[in-house]
């Protein structure tokens, strides 16, 4: 039975305004919004002289994300309830000879809606009825019935105890200590579904994986792993713990404020009100879930100021990206929507201008973004023509169902932009799911990759006349052939970039039997490491990154100030079945990677979505903050941020300023040159804000490892090739480079221990 039988069909309570007011979510108040401007429009063209005022194109977009909202409350394949209320229908005029397909597509369909209890009793009347002989099915239905039956009842496990009553080391592999629930029934009954699958499935089938590896997963909240797994189903012990030392990071959003609670999303880690001090924005892809501003208080916590910056009815959207688009100094941010919707993905996305003020607006029409609505997530800002303003590249989602081409924004440097992506060969034509500019070939010239999920990637190689060639197949770049989040960086500090492109074709069943040394066939994730020519060669395999992670959300920074960046992946799909471990692997001295999940305290069982690595209490070393939460309405979960201990290693932030380029320094290459134990060594940047879901700062933290000092600090500035050269660095601290300008600057910032608000 292949995977996707088996799966048959696939509140908000934060305060909402940092000010004080509280009530309301943030959700219920962009609704109200909406009512409101719809309402006022309705008035205004009922009789009386003056005709209708138009909407500016801030209103426009609310007016309109609130409409688009109303209408996928019914149809959106993720959160309307239209296909479920249809399937209880005609289960209902069936009764008895309903198939068993229908009973599963219903039963399972309550479930994503958040009907546990109801969806459990239409799987367990199902599974009841083929065991009597009433409703005919074979093996197939069976199982499919038993495995989501299963899947429903740990699914209300995880609701009764995750969601409700969230400890520091809920959801986190290995489940331990205040991990183990309370409330029991769910995972009992979850438990004895899956003995039966086991117990009918073959021991090599996927499914037969999958069902171990949730029986182990649920004696785990049982407390009873693992004794209390039968002993030919156990998973030893032995693969849940540490396999090497490495400090446990610990959530604390909760203290500081950010454990807001939603479904997938994105981040931004930035500052976006000029006070030097991290802030936090965040998007929830249900039709009306808020994106939502959180200042750093510069106290240890964050307020939630959406209403204040005038985000409210700003909602939607599976990514962020930030970047100062128009070269006024303040990070402005775009949000991007409709990501697998297919036809209810011709959402709009929005351009949010930073005003200067603490106050955002949505300026996508009248920038020229507005006018083309198709499904997306993946877009990268870049200076690709070097005339020192951004440009932008979104990648659609196209499809048999949806014609999508991707869309290259020229920046007019006006504040609009004219798509050339026609003209510049980047239309791509694939489902897009991961979009990273980079100069790869060292021609100063910034090179565009797009990860696609339906068959080969590209590597567009800019041309430096305004035109691309796709060279993917000839650096054999094109793989893995279901891929998603990617990225340009420097793994190994030669100064030459590499290429990270993640698969998205596994599941738990490949991660059961990989831990079990019985792999099962699937693709994994391509390291491209460059050669300083301008070609490529995967040494995934031999640098240990060979677990079948499924990553959605992901990043890079360097967690332990060593100078080698590590990674975090968010893992998971749309799938209740999909609990696997978010992933942190630590860079060995650029020769490799080691998984450090278990020890770090990271290994998330929840949807890892936008993932974003920052220095949030600006003591020198990087958290991790991440957008938790699944897909459909029964889904949801908080988000966490993890603090960083440190690792008594030195360090650098560095905020790199454009003057001829781009205000921001997108594109930028930072080289610091360090003494360490006599000897030099360099550690490399380029500046971006990271992976291809989830934003890091653009300011870049630098760890120096055991460094006796800094020698020099080179910054090729992109637009003009030069290279700038600063001496009498210190290290342990924040500075500011302005293009062309002697010297360093010092940025004053204090450090903010987190703390509970």
């Amino acid at each position: 039975m292949s995977e996707r039988a088996a799966a048959g069909a696939m509140g908000d309570d934060s305060p909402v305004d940092g000010d004080g007011e509280r009530g309301d979510p943030c959700a219920m108040i962009a609704r109200r919004f909406v009512l409101f401007a719809c309402g006022a429009l309705l008035l205004a063209g009922c009789g009386g002289d003056a005709p209708a005022a138009p909407l500016d194109g801030h209103a426009r977009m609310v007016a309109l994300l609130g409409e688009l909202a109303t209408r996928a409350k019914v149809d959106n394949v993720f959160f309307g309830e239209a296909g479920v209320v249809r399937n209880r229908a005609e289960l209902q005029r069936l009764g008895t000879n309903a198939p068993w397909r229908l009973r599963l597509d219903t039963g399972v369909g309550e479930l994503q809606l958040g009907r546990e209890r109801e969806g459990i009793a239409v799987l367990a009347a199902a599974r009841q009825a083929l065991q009597d002989g009433s409703l005919e099915g074979g093996a197939e239905a069976a199982i499919a019935i038993c495995f989501h039956l299963g899947v429903g009842w740990l699914r209300l496990a995880e609701t009764e105890n995750c969601c409700a009553a969230p400890t520091q080391e809920t959801c986190i592999l290995p489940i331990t200590g205040t991990g183990v629930h309370d409330k029991t029934e769910g995972s009992r009954n979850a438990a004895d579904a899956f003995v039966l699958v086991l117990q009918n499935t073959d021991p090599t089938d996927y499914w037969h994986h999958a069902a171990r590896w949730l029986l182990n997963l649920a004696h785990m909240t049982l407390g009873t792993f693992p004794d209390g797994v039968p002993e030919r189903y156990r998973m030893p012990a032995k693969l849940f713990l540490p396999e090497r030392d490495f400090p446990r990071l610990v959530n604390v959003a909760p203290a500081v404020g950010l454990d807001t609670w939603g479904f997938a999303g994105g981040v931004i880690t930035d500052d976006f009100d000029g006070d030097e001090y991290l802030d936090v924005i965040v998007s929830d892809w249900s039709p009306d879930g808020q994106v939502r501003f959180f200042r750093n208080q510069r106290d240890g916590t964050f307020a939630d100021r959406t209403v204040a910056a005038g985000l409210v009815g700003i909602t939607g959207g599976l990514n962020l990206l930030q970047a100062d688009y128009d070269n006024d100094g303040d990070l402005d941010f775009l949000v991007l929507r409709g990501a697998w919707w297919y036809e209810g993905g011709r959402l709009p996305k929005s351009l949010l201008r930073n005003n200067g003020d603490g106050t955002f607006a949505d300026v996508t029409f009248a920038a020229g973004l507005g006018d083309v609505h198709l499904p997306t997530q993946a877009a990268g800002f870049a200076d690709y023509d070097l005339d020192g303003d951004l440009d932008l590249y979104v990648g659609h989602e196209d499809s048999p169902r949806v014609v999508a081409p991707s869309q290259l924004f020229r920046n007019d440097g006006d504040g609009t932009f004219t798509d050339v992506a026609a003209s510049a060969g980047v239309l791509n034509n694939a489902y897009a799911k991961g979009v990273t500019w980079g100069d790869y070939d060292g021609d100063r010239w910034p090179d565009l990759y797009v990860s696609n999920i339906d068959g080969d990637n590209r590597l567009y190689r800019n041309r430096g006349d305004g035109t691309f060639e796709d060279v993917a197949k000839k650096l054999g770049v094109t793989k893995p052939a279901e891929s998603f989040p990617t990225w340009f960086w420097d793994f190994d500090n030669d100064g030459v970039l590499d290429l990270f492109v993640a698969n998205y074709n596994t599941g738990i069943g490949h991660i059961a039997a990989h831990l079990l040394g019985s792999p099962l066939p699937h693709e994994r994730m391509c390291l491209y490491r460059g050669d300083s020519n301008g070609g490529f060669a995967d040494v995934a395999e031999a640098f240990g990154l060979t677990y079948p992670a499924m990553p959605m959300g992901s990043n890079f920074g360097d967690i332990d100030n060593d100078g080698w960046l590590d990674i975090y992946l968010g893992t998971g799909d749309p799938q209740y079945s999909s609990l696997m471990p978010n992933l942190l692997y630590r860079n060995e001295g650029g020769r490799g990677f080691a998984n450090v999940t278990m020890a770090s305290g990271m290994g998330h069982l929840q949807k890892g979505h936008g993932v974003a690595f920052a220095d949030l209490d600006h003591d020198g070393d990087q958290d991790v903050f991440e957008t938790v939460g699944g897909a459909y309405p029964g889904d949801g979960f908080r988000n966490v941020l993890f603090e960083n201990p440190g690792f008594g290693n030195h360090w650098l932030t560095l905020r790199v300023v454009g003057v001829q380029s781009n205000r921001c320094a997108i594109g930028a290459r930072i080289r610091v040159v360090v003494s360490e134990g006599g000897k030099e060594r360099s550690v490399w940047r380029h500046v971006n804000s990271g992976g291809s879901f989830g934003c890091n700062p653009l300011r870049q933290t630098l760890g120096l490892g055991k460094a006796d000092r800094i020698v020099r600090l080179e910054v090729l500035w992109p637009k003009t090739g030069l290279t700038q050269v600063f001496e009498n660095v210190p290290m342990d601290s924040m500075v500011r480079m302005v293009e062309g300008k002697p010297g360093c600057e010092p940025i004053a910032v204090d450090r903010v221990p987190f703390r509970a608000k």
